[in-house]
């Protein structure tokens, strides 16, 4: 994922960030829009640091937010098939039921 990306979903991103980084302000992350240029120099202001680290915080920051979502895609997936696997076993208990009514009759 590019940084093209993260500026297009920074509204959905801004809490992540605004978690991430308490110091610096909602406010700010709204006016930042996922600027990246933007955003390392609130982070140089707010928190005192060098630009390359706050390059490297924003990075970090990236990093983590990605592997946050594979990880709920896989968790999705995984409730997906818990899903499917629950709905046959339920079917399969109908049918069974289903069965037994006949011979008991």
């Amino acid at each position: 994922m590019n940084w093209d990306r993260v500026e297009g979903q920074w509204k959905q991103r801004r809490g992540k960030a605004v978690n991430h980084w308490g110091k610096v302000m909602n406010d700010d992350l709204a006016a930042i829009s996922g600027k990246y240029e933007e955003l390392v120099g609130r982070l140089q202001e707010k928190f005192g640091i060098a630009e390359e680290e706050a390059r490297v915080e924003i990075d970090e920051f990236k990093k983590r937010i990605d592997n946050l979502k594979k990880s709920n895609a896989h968790l999705l997936k995984l409730q997906k098939a818990s899903n499917k696997t629950m709905k046959k076993t339920n079917g399969i208990s109908a049918k069974a039921k289903t069965t037994s009514r006949r011979i008991a009759i």
